[in-house]
C-alpha cells in the first residue's frame, strides 16, 4: 500500500509524463489492467489506453489535487487539440499503479470544435 504521499506523486508523474510525451514512463505508472472511463467513452488496458494518448497528446494543467487513501482527485485543464476544457479525474492506486481512473468535464466544446473541422 502507498502512503498518500506516495498515491500522489503516482498520479503526479503519470500526467507529468504525458504532458511530456513519454509514453513508456506514463506506462510504468498504470496497471496492465487498467480500467477508464470517460464522457466520450472507455478504455481497458494499460497499452490500448497508451495507444489512444499518442494519438490524442492531451496536455493537463493540475489547478488542484486532493488525497484520500488510495484516491486521488484532479482538478486540471485538459488541452484537446486547441480546445481548453476544465475537468476533474478521479485516479484509484494500488501497488504504485493506477488501476482505474474516471474523467468529467462538459463535452460540448469538445464537440463543436470537432463539427467545424468536418
Amino acid at each position: 500500500m502507498a502512503s498518500k504521499t506516495g498515491v500522489k506523486e503516482v498520479v503526479s508523474a503519470f500526467i507529468t509524463a504525458l504532458n511530456n510525451e513519454n509514453f513508456d514512463e506514463a506506462r510504468k505508472r498504470i496497471s496492465d489492467d487498467l480500467t477508464f472511463v470517460g464522457v466520450l467513452g472507455t478504455r481497458q488496458g494499460g497499452d490500448t489506453y497508451i495507444e489512444d494518448m499518442k494519438k490524442m497528446r492531451l496536455k493537463y494543467t493540475i489547478q488542484k489535487v486532493f488525497v484520500d487513501e488510495q484516491d486521488v482527485c484532479l482538478w486540471y485543464e485538459i488541452d484537446m487539440s486547441g480546445v481548453k476544457v476544465l475537468s476533474s479525474g478521479w485516479y484509484q492506486v494500488e501497488n504504485e499503479k493506477i488501476t482505474q481512473f474516471k474523467v468529467l468535464f462538459d463535452p460540448r466544446p469538445v464537440l463543436e470544435a470537432a463539427a467545424k473541422k468536418s
